[in-house]
């Protein structure tokens, strides 16, 4: 659990006016995240999701808070950033130096687990997700910053552990090896796909569900430019997977995708090389995040990601080739 600032009364209470919130009544830290503090704040004008964003210039803060309230003004599934009184949609943390907060209105549901993504559901994702890319492609092409997490800065990563002599990264340093390979060598490729915003984590802990109803996407800091077939492939990777490949949710999300966004041709192509690509890079980031810096969580091993690496590897990508 992310809680590295702690909100006590007179904070609520600076904040609940600058957000004008009416007066609080209860709060409940958030036991999710790894970056940010979050908070249930209830007051006497209903619940909200506060976040302290942690690390972040105010530049950064006023970008996401920019983009989510835009997706969600085009029907992106998802909650705007609350304006506070002096009309940015973020306010900074009283005495708290340069920390920024952001508050959202309660979105009620939880997040499914691999075995509850029915075809119904894949179905029902895939759209919401061609409706974000959709609406993405008409905002400004300014708004679409370089992702953190390209193939330099991946590459970058892998450098960091590549030597190393610890036996149980031995085969994942040689899979990453041939994947970053690939990726570099498909580079054309991955170019000729669509580019526009892409939420870049959109994983089924960063969706609600209400009684089998999509209520919300959610997280978009790790949003920026990028290809749409790769944002498509981070997904496939993770909602189409339990245990290994799940044809029928692949084929429900890709079919609800393109109900609402077509693929073109270079982005089928695309999709090939980015499922692989995508499982690579989460392979690499489950390395250096936590098995390196010794964090326990058994739901980031990064042996779930190096699986995925192998499949692909196998006849996996020729059955997701056969659904595209």
């Amino acid at each position: 659990m992310a809680l590295f600032t702690r909100l006590g009364e007179a904070d609520l209470a600076d904040l609940a006016d600058a957000f004008e919130l009416g007066a609080v009544r209860g709060v409940q830290p958030i036991a999710a995240g790894t970056i940010n503090s979050n908070f249930a704040v209830d007051t006497e004008r209903g619940r909200w999701f506060v976040r302290v964003n942690e690390g972040k210039s105010e530049a950064d803060v006023a970008w996401e808070a920019q983009l989510v309230g835009a997706l969600a003004g085009g029907g992106v599934i998802t909650p705007p950033p609350r304006i506070a009184r002096d009309g940015r949609p973020y306010a900074p943390l009283p005495g708290a130096g340069a920390k920024w907060v952001s508050v959202f209105s309660w979105c009620t549901g939880r997040h499914v687990g691999p075995g509850e993504v029915t075809p119904g559901a894949a179905e029902a994702f895939g759209a919401a997700l061609a409706r974000l890319h959709q609406v993405g492609l008409d905002l400004p092409v300014a708004w679409r910053r370089r992702s953190i997490y390209d193939h330099d800065h991946l590459v970058a990563r892998y450098a960091r552990f590549s030597a190393s002599p610890d036996p149980s990264l031995a085969r994942a340093i040689a899979v990453i090896g041939e994947g970053l390979a690939a990726a570099a060598a498909a580079t054309a490729v991955r170019r000729g796909a669509s580019q526009g915003i892409i939420h870049g984590d959109l994983f089924r802990d960063n969706v609600l569900w209400d009684a089998g109803r999509l209520t919300a996407i959610l997280d978009f800091e790790q949003a920026s430019g990028g290809s749409l077939a790769y944002d498509l492939a981070v997904c496939l990777n993770d909602w189409c997977w339990d245990g290994g490949f799940r044809r029928d949710a692949a084929a429900a999300l890709l079919a609800g995708y393109q109900c609402v966004r077509p693929l073109t041709a270079a982005d089928r192509e695309a999709v090939l090389i980015e499922v692989p690509a995508a499982a690579t890079r989460f392979t690499i980031t489950r390395i250096t995040d936590v098995y390196l810096a010794r964090v326990d969580n058994p739901d980031k091993d990064f042996r779930a990601f190096l699986a995925r690496c192998d499949a692909w590897r196998g006849p996996a990508l020729g059955e997701l080739r056969s659904l595209l």
